[in-house]
């Protein structure tokens, strides 16, 4: 059953429950130190406001005892400034009072409810019939006509506000929801050939990337990079030093190095191992061959080598479709940014590119990088995507 999209939807006049995803980085005093995941959801909003809608955000920010755990009435301030619409803040998600604040809304107003993470079972995973019977959808279902997901980057997540409002109101993707589907559900009629910059610290998410897009030929090649890169070089045998190797395995990621051999081994041709890395010597980034390997004692592989930078910009190039997934190295630090920046700004070069999401796109922010195709507001969700998996948010649209 296709999904319905805002086309589908009669706005006028309807009061609509609206899933995004706003979960950003904020200072110390609670405000927001980044607005990128507000803005990626103004289309949306903007549509419904101005349609005639009735918009009862919902949203979360942080998780439960992080520092990052707080209210939403940044959030809410910021989308008044940004949108030509009156927004609201409740320090209520689904109480009396939560609903009183959804009932007062005219056409074309919003309100933002309190963080939904406050609530406990929301931060609990269910199966969709179930996420509809607890207290959150039982409390705003009365008062709203229709449910919008366009938290994307929550999608892989089967939480009530997620999967819940699907089981008892009319549901509909956003807008944010309707591209990202229409982009990564649909890679394999991108132009060919397709390369996939595999890198970052999350190898067992990365791991699975690199074999689902093997398996299913959607890739003609890997190039690894980052911790990923160094998990693959370790499986072929190269010695990274002591400071690498022990990452790896503090990580738990031992048994990724023998995944990795096995992936080496049967699809060797079309993976890449770095050639060269960077470590630090004496406060300064350093360049060691492969070959000359391991380090000196203590020096950890930081980034991607100048010879790998350069080979793998050539296969960029050169492809007809480039999706990123992980940074190349330690980004963060401006001594091994290197590698992402470059990989990164060549990629902007190919026929499509996309970002996957998560640290691949906090590195293009940072590095303010444009020209990308498609950039995914999603890290886990977008993973999903590139693996084959089903993502929970966009079945209970289905159903």
């Amino acid at each position: 059953m296709p999904i319905e999209t805002l086309d589908d939807l009669a706005v006028q006049g309807t009061t609509l429950g609206v899933r995004i995803d706003i979960n950003s980085p904020l200072t110390d005093d609670g405000d927001l130190a980044d607005d990128a995941r507000l803005r990626a959801h103004l289309d949306t909003l903007s549509e419904l406001l101005d349609r005639g809608g009735r918009v009862a955000v919902l949203a979360h920010q942080g998780r439960p005892g992080g520092d990052q755990f707080r209210d939403l009435r940044p959030h809410a301030d910021r989308l008044d400034e940004l949108l030509d619409a009156p927004v609201e803040y409740s320090d209520a998600t689904f109480s009396a009072d939560a609903r009183r604040a959804v009932e007062n809304l005219g056409d074309g107003e919003a309100v933002v409810l309190e963080n939904t993470r406050f609530y406990s079972e929301e931060y609990m995973q269910f199966p969709p019939e179930r996420a509809g019977t607890t207290e959150l959808v039982d409390g705003l279902v009365p008062v709203l006509d229709a449910f919008v997901n366009d938290a994307f980057a929550a999608a892989h997540r089967s939480q009530p506000s997620i999967v819940g409002f699907p089981t008892r109101i009319p549901s509909y993707a956003g807008r944010v929801m309707e591209r990202e589907l229409d982009v990564l559900g649909d890679i394999e009629s991108t132009p060919e050939p397709r390369t996939y910059v595999v890198g970052g610290a999350k190898v067992p998410d990365s791991m699975a990337v690199v074999e689902s897009v093997l398996e299913r030929g959607l890739a003609d090649e890997v190039l690894t990079t980052g911790v990923v890169g160094n998990v693959f070089l370790l499986a072929d045998g190269t010695d990274l030093g002591d400071a690498s190797a022990d990452f790896v395995y503090e990580q738990g990621y031992w048994d990724e190095i023998d995944r990795a051999a096995d992936l080496l081994e049967e699809y060797g041709d079309r993976i890449r191992l770095p050639v060269d890395v960077a470590v630090e010597r004496d406060g300064e980034r350093h360049e060691l061959s492969v070959d000359s390997l391991p380090p000196k004692e203590d020096e950890a592989a930081m980034d991607v080598g100048t010879e790998t930078i350069d080979a793998y910009a050539e296969v960029v190039r050169n492809s007809g479709t480039v999706v990123l997934n992980g940074p190349a190295g330690v980004f963060e630090d401006e001594t091994f940014a290197r590698g992402t920046r470059e990989l990164f700004e060549t990629a902007t070069a190919a026929d499509y590119s996309i970002v996957g999401g998560g640290d691949t796109a906090a590195a293009i922010r940072k590095y303010g990088i444009d020209g990308f195709d498609h950039v995914s507001t999603g890290g886990g969700a977008a993973l999903n995507m590139l693996t084959g998996e089903d993502l929970p948010a966009v079945e209970a649209l289905r159903d």
